[in-house]
């Protein structure tokens, strides 16, 4: 399928002559200062077919999202790591980008050289997308129309720079117009901004870009690409952001005020708070129609595959986030792709270690994918998943006298013989939950629907056990992220597998969908003019994964009838909705760093069973501690580098580092 990535691709050979001509990289400062080019800027943008060219290489800049090296994936409170993944990478199919990201896990930020450090690489991309608005006006073989559509792709794009700038480092300066190089030093000294206007100006890019922006793709060779659709998605995530706890009104950073005495966490009045919803609502709800518009909707499993319900229901649900540009994908990753095929995996996603060796009697030799022993999720992630009554599970009556921690027997009746194998025993912890537990989730005594299965049944999905993995590795947590998986995923011999690629969706329309009861209930609360609104998009997500709707659920199932019908109450409620629909898609991460709640989940611990003992299920299923996090108020932003703050003085440090 050609694409974005594709065409970047295509051109890779000929885009490093060309790259050579662009403006230089400069480490001075905030890197953006430009060379003096104005001779090959003019050969760059002498024609189209140069100048698209320089177009991608302001995608090029993109964060990988849906990558191992993104902190956002493996660099929170999600998954653990064994010590020999540092150690040794290349063994797990991970590269030294994946690993910075596991140091933020361990909590080993610091500012020497600060992990994950990509404020050169952004301000770089900012400065492209400034150099083609620019320049793109001169070239002679191209239409206005599609002049001012590609001015408006690196307006969006500059303003996704800067958002991913502003959720790593808070406050940063904003780069209005590339210096000139006769600039001197003190001009481009710049200081940081404070976080309003920041936010402010993101979105004023993108309401500038919007008009000029094609409505959805043209075809195939588009996909990828800011169109009006995607623009509007990333402005609700944006507005959303701007208007939550960690940059609206956060007095925790009151004091962070530089040497101009500008305070970069403006203090406001609750009014002006809530305005900050209401521009979110807004934002969501116009990305959302727009979204309708052009056909985008919930995915729902359709293929050839004719199984029972329950396979329909796990195909809809990991097909979600694995099957490329569906439906629901608002916008997909188009320079990265999730495939693989032969002796190790060539890129670093992680992918390859959450599915395990299906077939291990077959090809007991082959450990490429070692989702078991290399790194695993936390009991309290397991434990966020909902009840089948789509509740927390403190908050299931039927659930009071349960001892999550007690051994039962699997029983060969629908709801557990096509999730877990029938007659073994597991913890009381992985009964009676919703549907996207066992999705997402591959676990001891747990089925899993994988390659060459035509007509599924519960005696031929394959079978997952604590000891049949490997006799030598145990388990590091007990439980590993199918989610990731793509179900025709196989071992094909004791060396190779196969994987079939697929575009990972960075907003994906549940996220949109939930984006807007969040923002609804913050303005106005569970009973305002757009409540009703507010539950039809949670109940469409909860509908969709096989659960009753929030009001039917606490009303009827609960031990707190009433919680939803309270603003705190119906937060509570929409945070963790997003916690379990988006788990390990890199929205935890973020999530709870803008509702200022990471603090409170990391001390929780990270838990695991004692996988250390797999040999009864007796001494396996006991709640073990296997590190803890630490995680303070600094952690909620990047600390910037020594160097960088001895190139640009002006630059205040953030709060604790």
């Amino acid at each position: 399928m050609k694409n974005l990535k594709n065409i970047i691709r295509r051109w890779s050979a000929s885009a490093l002559a060309v790259l050579a001509l662009l403006p230089a990289s400069c480490n001075k400062y905030l890197d953006i200062a430009p060379d003096d080019g104005m001779a090959t800027l003019e050969m760059v943008f002498n024609m189209r077919s140069t100048a698209i060219k320089y177009l991608y290489s302001c995608y090029s800049f993109l964060p990988y999202e849906g990558h191992a090296g993104s902190p956002a994936m493996l660099g929170g409170d999600e998954f653990w790591f064994r010590e020999q993944v540092l150690n040794s990478p290349s063994t797990y199919s991970l590269n030294s980008s994946a690993v910075q990201a596991i140091h933020l896990a361990r909590g080993e930020q610091n500012v020497t050289s600060p992990y994950n450090y990509d404020w050169n690489s952004l301000y770089q991309g900012i400065r492209y997308c400034n150099t083609l608005a620019d320049n793109i006006l001169s070239v002679p073989d191209m239409t206005e129309v599609e002049k001012k559509q590609w001015i408006g792709e690196a307006k969006v794009l500059k303003a996704y720079f800067l958002f991913w700038l502003v959720r790593k480092w808070g406050p940063v300066p904003i780069v209005r117009e590339n210096f000139d190089v006769s600039d001197g030093i003190e001009t481009v000294r710049v200081f940081r901004d404070n976080v309003d206007d920041c936010f402010d100006y993101m979105i004023e890019l993108i309401d500038e870009a919007m008009p000029d922006l094609e409505l959805m793709e043209a075809g195939d060779e588009e996909l990828g690409r800011i169109n009006r659709v995607v623009a509007a998605a990333i402005k609700a995530k944006i507005a959303v952001t701007a208007a939550s706890p960690l940059f609206n009104n956060n007095a925790e950073q009151f004091t962070l005020v530089d040497s101009r005495g500008v305070q970069l966490f403006p203090s406001k009045t609750e009014a002006q708070v809530k305005q900050r919803w209401e521009a979110a609502m807004t934002a969501c709800k116009e990305a959302i129609d727009l979204c309708h518009e052009v056909g985008k909707g919930l995915y729902y499993y359709d293929g050839a595959i004719r199984a029972d319900e329950h396979i329909i229901q796990e195909l809809t649900l990991r097909e979600a986030l694995c099957s490329s540009w569906n439906k629901e994908c608002v916008w997909g990753n188009a320079q990265y792709y999730v495939s693989g095929s032969g002796n190790k995996a060539a890129t670093s996603h992680l992918t390859f270690l959450s599915t395990p060796n299906l077939d291990p009697e077959t090809y007991p030799s082959f450990l490429h994918m070692r989702g078991w022993d290399s790194f695993g999720i936390a009991l309290k992630i397991a434990d966020q998943f909902y009840t089948k009554h789509g509740l927390p599970v403190e908050n299931d009556k039927e659930r009071a006298d349960v001892d999550p921690y007690e051994l039962r027997t699997i029983a060969d009746v629908p709801e557990e013989r096509w999730y877990m194998q029938a007659g073994l025993q597991t913890a009381q912890f992985n009964f009676d939950r919703e549907p996207r537990f066992y999705a997402d989730l591959g676990f001891d005594t747990c089925l899993w629907f994988g390659p060459n299965m035509s007509n599924p049944t519960p005696s031929n999905l394959y079978k997952i056990n604590r000891t049949s993995l490997t006799a030598n590795t145990p388990w590091i947590t007990g439980y590993m992220c199918k989610k990731w998986s793509k179900y025709d995923t196989r071992v094909m011999s004791n060396s190779t597998y196969s994987i079939s690629p697929w575009i990972w969706p960075n907003i994906r329309l549940a996220d949109l969908y939930l984006l807007y009861a969040e923002a609804i209930n913050e303005a106005e609360g569970p009973s305002g003019a757009h409540s009703e609104e507010m539950f039809h998009y949670l109940d469409a997500v909860r509908s969709r994964a096989g659960i009753p709707g929030v009001k039917d659920a606490w009303e009827t199932y609960s031990n707190s009838p009433g919680k939803w019908q309270t603003q705190i109450g119906m937060r509570d409620i929409i945070h963790r909705e997003r916690l379990i629909e988006l788990a390990f898609e890199g929205q935890r991460f973020w999530d709870l760093r803008r509702w200022k709640e990471a603090r409170e989940e990391y001390q929780k611990g990270f838990f695991r069973w004692n996988t250390d003992q797999p040999g009864t299920a007796a001494k396996y299923y006991k709640k073990t501690s296997l590190v803890f996090q630490n995680f303070t108020l600094k952690d909620y932003f990047w600390p910037l580098s020594t160097a960088t703050l001895e190139n640009n003085p002006n630059l205040i440090q953030n709060l604790g580092w």
